[in-house]
């Protein structure tokens, strides 16, 4: 017998309100107020990347240290995050590898996003590495805090019966602590979810729920959108959409705590 209703959020702009920085590596250039999605989907052939580490450990190393010696010194893990196009873990370490990113490079914008983001929740660091040209063409990081609805809106999805899921393309560390903070159950939790893996967890959902909703506001989001019974992308993070995006869901709206009568609606 299906259960009744699941609805799966995105995490970043949709449960959190975030505060994104990048640096461009070819002038230097800080940049504020970017979406990480859309600098990938700028142009074909591009990765986000992101180290499977805590903080501290980035901040215990050399600040003069290659990115990709970190990375082999440490035993770091990374992940692909989203990408434009089918994109290998090995081909994106290979372009790390060749690169001059350095520890401090990923430190600066990270101090950028703990220094401008108040109540920050978590705080991450990502890499967007090119294959056009092999090169790291933004070091960036986010940095997040609950807007002011959402634990009412989660709490008012599970008093109705609603199961909430979480599928974002961040890690399981910053992941495990908003589920925590939310009580959702971990194993409703999907890390590094890219786009077609978000697409994938909706349609299996789909087998097990009689309606499935899709919440999300990102690029990354835009087959999950299309694949659920109803897809809902919110503009609450004030950022502008692309057409492409708003064209994918069937309802926009201003804040996630509308999500709880879409989901209760026949």
């Amino acid at each position: 017998m299906q259960k009744n209703v699941a609805v799966v959020f995105d995490s970043a702009g949709t449960l959190l309100h975030m505060y994104r920085v990048a640096k461009d590596m070819g002038s230097g250039q800080i940049i504020t107020g970017i979406d990480s999605t859309g600098l990938v989907a700028q142009r074909k052939g591009r990765a986000l990347i992101v180290l499977h580490t805590e903080p501290s450990v980035v901040l215990s190393a050399d600040h003069s240290m290659r990115v990709s010696d970190f990375i082999d010194e440490y035993g770091v893990t990374i992940a692909i995050s989203c990408a434009s196009d089918p994109f290998s873990v090995d081909e994106a370490y290979d372009i790390i590898k060749g690169s001059e990113l350095r520890i401090s490079d990923i430190l600066q914008v990270v101090d950028m996003v703990k220094a401008q983001c108040p109540n920050i929740f978590y705080v991450a660091a990502g890499i967007i590495v090119d294959r056009n040209d092999y090169s790291v063409p933004y070091v960036l990081s986010t940095g997040g805090r609950l807007f002011h609805d959402t634990k009412d809106t989660i709490e008012k999805l599970e008093v109705r019966g609603v199961d909430v899921y979480i599928a974002s393309g961040d890690s399981m560390r910053n992941l495990e602590q908003l589920a925590k903070c939310l009580s959702i159950p971990i194993d409703r939790v999907f890390d590094i979810a890219t786009t077609r893996e978000k697409e994938r967890i909706i349609l299996e959902l789909k087998g097990k729920y009689e309606k499935v909703l899709m919440v999300g506001d990102g690029m990354n989001d835009i087959l999950a959108l299309r694949a659920a019974d109803i897809g809902v992308m919110t503009i609450q993070q004030g950022d502008n959409r692309p057409e492409k995006l708003v064209n994918s869901a069937n309802v926009i709206i201003d804040h996630i705590g509308e999500v709880v009568d879409l989901a209760n609606s026949d």
